[in-house]
């Protein structure tokens, strides 16, 4: 069974109760750091708590949720080890797994649907690494730009 981190702010908690529950019946343990409110919270808080446990290994993944997606995507990855990939539509979604590796999804609950944000994570959570060498190549260069790689 796979776990998945899932935060969010004050934005996004409708869409994340929603992706939690998807995620559940699908057999998925979810850890979630995001706040079940919509009492105004600061969006890197929630990120990092999320990015922290993607890198250290207590979740296999995370998906991020804020308003656009923008800004707690911005802060998952200032945490070395995390690539988080911003999506707004499935192929997005692919494309970051197949050729980023991504460990985390970032979303916005106010620019996507929720049924588009199901596909999203659905395609986001099935789709393999590449493993293409000119893709390795790059996240090892991302690695080490952060940090998290010698």
């Amino acid at each position: 069974m796979k776990k998945i981190a899932i935060a969010n702010d004050h934005a996004a908690t409708e869409m994340k109760k929603e992706i939690v529950k998807m995620l559940e019946a699908e057999g998925y343990e979810v850890l979630n750091f995001g706040t079940d409110t919509n009492d105004s919270v600061d969006y890197p808080d929630y990120a990092k708590k999320a990015a922290d446990a993607v890198v250290n290994g207590d979740a296999d993944c995370g998906i991020v949720i804020c308003g656009t997606g923008i800004g707690i995507s911005i802060a998952a990855n200032k945490v070395p080890g995390i690539r988080c990939g911003l999506c707004k539509d499935v192929t997005d979604a692919r494309l970051t797994r197949e050729h980023n590796d991504a460990n985390m999804l970032a979303m916005g609950a106010r620019t996507t649907g929720m049924e588009t944000a199901k596909d999203i994570v659905h395609t986001y959570l099935t789709t393999p690494f590449s493993q293409g060498a000119n893709h390795i190549r790059r996240i090892e260069k991302l690695g080490k730009l952060d940090g998290s790689i010698q």
